[in-house]
């Protein structure tokens, strides 16, 4: 397994799993990555050069080792819709593994926005599929999502749960890569894995997000919102135990079999990594502002409930999410554990730092 492509590179999770293999590697012998992002302005892109510049310098750092982990690593800024450019980067290096965590991601912004999701989300990945196709690689894995759950009422959501109803464009893209993996799976032998990924959090990510967004918000002296009234909750997982969790999918491919017919049984599998542990989002709030007020963000003396108001649900957000993560714990030996008061420290110690010092 000597050659990765990581989409989405210089995004929250992307980057963090690049720091990753950089740091531990994977498998016997050094890698080769290639790292795939467009870096667009959805948000800050001064925030995506940051977590580039730490990939870089970490890659630069391992390099003067005796034994580094990585024998090249290298940034290509282009888009995933860009068909040419995927299949002359598969056809020069030869890929062994992609790992695609490139998308156009947020819920609220795909009711306005799009085209922006049809491009990222569905041709681009449909591009990757295809490269997969014509350059036959051990294993795909891919970012889902947890939105796919849609309005679900049953709780724990189990990947056998039907996932039929999204309420968000961004959701209904989601569950097509599902659908299309399924597709070349079963037609080309390739094996793909899925992964639905809950609420990621966690230090240098999306300003989008709501811990991220409150926290400028609140610095601003501005009021953060709290959908339904506070009644939402939602299963928050640190950036660590989702990379964590690629890692050891990636490392396990689903099996290449027959089935009576004499063609492919689908190489096909999904997973949710979740911490299992849904939080509501009024806890989830006093956690945060705790952790700004340890970490020195805001003074001591901070009128928190003078800037909260709890205001109705939102279009395309849901009042739940909770991950069963057994499948991924019977099958890897894995669950995430790091809890939101941790994660959240981390997180307020970096902004500290970043924006800050």
């Amino acid at each position: 397994m000597g050659s990765i492509l990581v989409t989405g590179s210089a995004g929250f999770i992307g980057s963090n799993f690049v720091l990753r293999l950089l740091g531990e590697g994977f498998g016997q012998e050094p890698l080769s990555i290639v790292g795939l992002d467009n870096v667009n302005s959805y948000y800050d892109p001064s925030l995506k050069e940051y977590r580039l510049r730490l990939i870089q310098e970490k890659y630069d750092l391992q390099a003067q080792q005796p034994n580094p982990t990585v024998r090249s690593y290298q940034f290509v800024r282009g888009d995933l819709a860009d068909k040419a450019l995927i299949d002359n980067l598969f056809a020069e290096h030869k890929f062994d593994i992609v790992v695609n965590l490139a998308a156009q991601a947020g819920v609220r912004y795909s009711i306005e926005n799009p085209d922006a999701y049809i491009q990222s989300n569905m041709i681009g990945f449909y591009n990757i599929l295809e490269a997969c196709r014509n350059n036959p690689v051990e294993h795909l894995v891919y970012a889902s999502s947890s939105s796919v759950y849609g309005g679900n009422k049953k709780v724990p959501f189990s990947v056998d749960d039907r996932v039929d109803n999204p309420v968000s464009l961004y959701a209904a893209t989601k569950k097509s890569n599902e659908l299309f993996a399924h597709c070349y799976s079963k037609l080309y032998d390739i094996p793909t894995t899925g992964l639905r990924f809950f609420t990621v959090y966690g230090p240098a990510g999306r300003p989008d997000m709501a811990y991220f967004g409150f926290t400028n918000k609140l610095l601003a002296g501005k009021t953060i919102q709290i959908y339904n009234y506070g009644n939402c909750r939602r299963d928050f997982t640190y950036v660590d135990d989702i990379v964590e969790g690629i890692v050891r999918v990636m490392a396990k491919a689903p099996e290449r079999h027959k089935g009576d017919d004499g063609l492919p049984i689908p190489p096909y599998a999904i997973y949710n990594i979740g911490g299992g542990q849904p939080e509501n989002l009024l806890d989830f709030v006093n956690i945060l502002q705790e952790e700004l007020l340890r970490a020195g963000v805001l003074p001591a003396d901070y009128d928190f409930e003078a800037h909260k108001e709890l205001v109705p649900m939102q279009p395309g957000d849901v009042p739940t999410t909770y991950a069963d993560a057994t499948a991924l714990e019977r099958d890897f030996g894995f669950t995430p554990h790091i809890t939101l008061r941790e994660g959240l420290r981390k997180f307020a110690e970096w902004y500290k730092e970043y924006y800050q010092s």
